[in-house]
């Protein structure tokens, strides 16, 4: 049985729906010991979540040696003695922001490999397979390490829950913050909307949307299909000033792994293909039969975008009254 260790992204007291299927791959059916890490001290909101998906140990992180939210340095060095005291086997975490931010610095504290944005894990095997050569193809690699430092792309393995009794045990850091860098403010740009890296839902505007204004429409069929959906575009649109780059989704923006993405005129490019093709279903909306999109999707509906969304949302809004 190894020991396996998650960083925990807590969010107003909730965990991140993301972070459960990272905790499916760490306690493999019940077969490892799983060690939720969480870098705050009160976890008691959270504790019946992290029960219900596998976690044995839930570390709450007490320290007087600086303020954690404000070093990431300090955060990296605190980690290090956990994965040391805890003597964990692995240590994985999302490949958030803020896991890819962390996790890179503490493999160069510790001097140690990392594989990031993994799409799945084989712990025994100490193996990770992740998307190269732009989603051309799928590569496994092997970790030559005693500890393995993955960070798991959100949503690409599938949550399920493994209800065990958890305990709560306070680690109380020793380390101090060496000062290199210090967060002085957070600027946030998405407006409280989902982050597209961690969607579960992803309905995405390519060219033909022809303006900002008409991405209202996409925006108001995103709010039927649930609070975990975002509205994507393609850099076709990023391009034509249509939406932000923050919004783009492909080989040049963000890749995404949504349980479900719809694509609206959308072409269906290698470059945008790329940043989501690992998606679980694929729905394609486009006027034109021969789009190399219908040759990669699920589901395709031959139509106008501007026919088909409003009907969806209008048929969405009727089945939530």
């Amino acid at each position: 049985m190894a020991k396996v260790g998650v960083l925990i992204e807590i969010e107003n007291g909730e965990v991140k729906e993301t972070d459960l299927g990272v905790l499916t791959a760490a306690c493999k059916g019940g077969g490892n010991e799983v060690f939720a890490i969480a870098m705050q001290e009160n976890t008691d909101a959270a504790a019946s979540v992290l029960a219900e998906y596998g976690v044995n140990q839930i570390v709450q992180v007490v320290t007087k040696g600086g303020d954690i939210k404000g070093s990431p340095d300090f955060e990296t060095r605190i980690l290090a003695e956990a994965v040391k005291n805890f003597e964990l086997n692995a240590l994985l975490g999302l490949a958030s922001a803020k896991g890819r931010d962390l996790f890179a610095r503490l493999a160069a504290f510790m001097d140690v490999p990392l594989v990031s944005d993994c799409i799945s894990i084989d712990l025994d095997a100490k193996t990770v397979r992740k998307s190269h050569f732009s989603g051309k193809t799928v590569a496994t690699l092997k970790v030559e390490s005693e500890l393995m430092l993955c960070t798991i792309r959100p949503n690409a393995i599938e949550a399920q829950t493994m209800p065990v009794q958890a305990q709560t045990v306070v680690f109380e850091a020793q380390a101090a913050d060496p000062g290199l860098t210090k967060i002085t403010d957070v600027k946030q740009s998405t407006g409280g909307k989902v982050d597209l890296t961690e969607a579960g839902i992803i309905i995405t505007g390519g060219r033909p949307i022809d303006s900002a204004d008409n991405y209202k429409m996409l925006d108001e069929c995103a709010a039927q299909l649930g609070e975990s959906t975002a509205v994507g575009a393609s850099r076709a649109a990023v391009d034509a000033g249509f939406a932000p780059h923050s919004m783009q989704v492909g080989q040049t923006g963000k890749t995404v792994s949504p349980k479900l993405y719809i694509g609206c005129g959308l072409s269906g490019s290698v470059q945008h293909f790329a940043g989501m093709k690992t998606s679980k279903v694929i729905v394609a909306i486009n006027t034109d039969k021969d789009a190399p999109i219908f040759n990669k999707c699920d589901y395709g509906i031959i139509a106008d975008m501007y026919d088909v969304v409003p009907v969806l949302t209008q048929v969405l809004k009727e089945q939530s009254d």
